[in-house]
């Protein structure tokens, strides 16, 4: 029973060849590359490639040019199955991230970010697609968690051997590259042999989807994205140009991120199902505007570090978004919104890292404080989510409704 012999349902399929097991392979496929090159990507940068803050932020913003056209991967499923498309997309990941040590030039890194980008950009819009349709709404969160859980093991297979390795087989950037996306493209071999094509539950719209009910989970997904910036451009850039953590200190980082991320998210998960959208989302937005002022003024190396593993474990939160956005879908909307919802999700990217990195020239600081700033309009946003969304009940005005008066 390989992908190109047999096309099941996913109703009563149980076991280790269930859908909800194959999305925690592929997550865990997909860290393999990417967490070793996002591991590897500032070191490589300013080591072999003495980039500055102007030059990195022009190779983020490349790095969010196929994210901005997730839209597109609607009219790609005109060719092929989501299945298909998620496949092809983690064998684009791998190579581009295998390729990687090969070309250390500005030009060649930025070619080969955008391969890499490509493959991991369209594979998050086509698991998110399939996740919602595949997982059962009412525990659809618990499940997300666990997905989340497995590409943090993978995470830390990755950052845990560079760990251990770099220092004592002083591998180079090329090899680890290699290795790493030869790991992807080994594991989606797996997948493919032993795998059915899972079909998808209804059949999803073929064209683009914007609809005005579901405002709130475009705002919540654009404020994510450029906030997202903030973290995952110049927190770690922060880590090593102020700070001068080495290749092996930057893994040991995001090794506790991992461990961390691996035993939270599973339970932030259930947290969810238990609490709500509406909670979660508060809980997460208070603590980035924290986490981020506090990063606008920090000295010290450890505290940095500490600043980097909490802002970490807020994002297994941002579950909440996809399982709102679950309940409140028409189901034959799910794929077409989930590439719409990327592309919103990146028109931020797109300009946020050019913009930031020439500011971080002058003030590193404004740059973080900027991060609080989306943290509370986030904040704001998330209030507004009701506290049992569903179709039809999709925002709650709660400052609209007439405050209660007191008997006479």
């Amino acid at each position: 029973m390989t992908y190109f012999t047999r096309s099941v349902s996913t109703d009563g399929n149980t076991g280790w060849r269930s859908p909800a097991v194959l999305l925690m392979i592929m997550a865990g496929a997909m860290q393999l590359s990417f967490a070793a090159w996002w591991n590897l990507m500032n070191n490589f940068a300013v080591q072999e490639l003495d980039f500055t803050g102007r030059e990195i932020g022009i190779q983020q913003s490349i790095r969010e040019i196929p994210g901005f056209l997730s839209f597109l991967a609607i009219y790609l499923l005109l060719l092929m199955r989501e299945q298909t498309l998620a496949y092809l997309s983690l064998l684009m990941l791998g190579v581009g991230v295998a390729l990687t040590g090969y070309f250390p030039t500005a030009l060649g890194f930025y070619a080969t970010t955008l391969i890499m980008s490509i493959g991991f950009h369209y594979y998050e819009t086509m698991a998110q697609s399939l996740s919602l349709q595949w997982l059962p709404k009412a525990t659809a969160a618990a499940s997300m968690g666990k997905i989340i859980s497995v590409g943090a093991f993978a995470q830390l297979i990755a950052y845990g051997v560079i760990f251990v390795a770099w220092k004592m087989f002083d591998l180079s950037f090329t090899t680890v590259f290699a290795i790493a996306g030869g790991l992807t493209l080994v594991v989606l071999a797996f997948l493919m042999m032993a795998y059915p094509h899972f079909r998808e539950g209804v059949p999803q719209h073929k064209k683009l989807i914007l609809k005005k009910r579901y405002w709130l989970y475009y705002a919540l997904t654009f404020m994510a994205g450029a906030r997202r910036q903030i973290f995952t451009v110049f927190a770690g850039f922060l880590m090593v140009e102020r700070f001068g953590y080495d290749v092996h200190e930057v893994a040991g980082l995001f090794l506790l991120n991992g461990f961390f991320n691996m035993l939270l998210a599973p339970k932030i998960g259930r947290l969810i199902v238990r609490f709500g959208e509406r909670k979660a989302l508060v809980l997460e937005y208070v603590g980035l505007s924290l986490v981020f002022v506090s990063y606008a003024f920090v000295t010290n190396a450890t505290v940095a570090a500490s600043l980097y593993v909490i802002d970490h474990a807020f994002f297994a939160i941002a579950i909440a978004i996809k399982t709102y956005f679950q309940k409140i879908a028409d189901p034959a909307d799910i794929a077409p919104t989930a590439g719409v919802a990327f592309t919103i999700n990146h028109i931020a990217a797109v300009f946020i890292p050019v913009v930031f990195g020439l500011i971080w020239l002058i003030s590193p600081t404004a740059v973080f404080l900027s991060g609080a700033v989306m943290a509370l309009f986030s904040l704001g946003l998330a209030t507004l989510i009701p506290s049992a969304p569903e179709e039809g009940r999709e925002v709650d005005f709660w400052y609209r409704k007439p405050v209660a008066q007191p008997a006479e």
